[in-house]
């Protein structure tokens, strides 16, 4: 008896690395640069946001349970920024971060913050941050485990720190690695592993994918 073809389809994630300007969805009604100019992988949806501002890595994936463990805060998924502000924060702004910042009504928990001794090194960004002789600036690595709408600007704002320049840098056990600018390259499937055995334990039900064809408000 022949066997009956297999129907299953192989599901594709991939990294990327989002450029400054470029919106985190597939159109644009105001023509301005989205995914598609860069991405042409059919079937993929962006697995998060990443504000139009901001740059750095994105993961997407035509998997909806893998898009689910990366999105839904339950798990906790650690995502790594490189963030340029305004001054030098002192212990007090690293301890208000570190203990969790309140946004309007709700409080963020608490993040991973570190002072960096040297600026990173960093592909130049198109449009250059503007600089103020009176201002000195600094860079900070700041990890988080949740998505609220532009959530590290908005607590390095809370605490006195304005944010000049905003890189992701490695989501769960994924880093942006070498990845140049608008480059993408697929997951190995160990990688994908390592996403699914990372943050908190599941827990939630898998949400549908929404389609990635319509443009939103990108968070971070």
């Amino acid at each position: 008896m022949t066997p009956a073809p297999s129907t299953s389809v192989r599901s594709h994630t991939i990294a990327f690395h989002k450029p400054y300007g470029v919106l985190p969805c597939f159109t644009d009604p105001d023509g301005r640069p989205t995914l598609a100019d860069y991405v042409e992988l059919p079937g993929v949806y962006a697995a998060g946001r990443l504000d139009l501002d901001s740059e750095g890595l994105m993961l997407l994936t035509s998997d909806g349970t893998l898009s689910h463990r990366i999105t839904d805060p339950q798990h906790k998924l650690p995502k790594v920024y490189l963030v340029q502000v305004e001054r030098i924060p002192d212990e007090q702004a690293l301890r208000q971060l570190r203990q969790g910042v309140a946004l309007s009504r709700t409080k963020t928990r608490p993040a991973e913050v570190r002072l960096l001794d040297e600026p990173p090194s960093l592909p130049d960004r198109p449009v250059p941050i503007r600089f103020r002789k009176t201002v000195p600036t600094c860079w900070i690595e700041m990890t988080i485990r949740e998505g609220m709408n532009r959530q590290v600007r908005r607590m390095t704002a809370a605490v006195g720190h304005p944010t000049l320049r905003l890189i992701r840098v490695a989501i769960g056990p994924i880093p942006l690695g070498n990845l140049a600018p608008g480059a993408w390259r697929e997951l190995t499937a160990g990688e994908v592993q390592a996403i699914q055995g990372s943050g908190a334990a599941a827990g939630s039900k898998p949400r549908r994918l929404e389609s990635p064809r319509a443009s939103r408000r990108a968070t971070e």
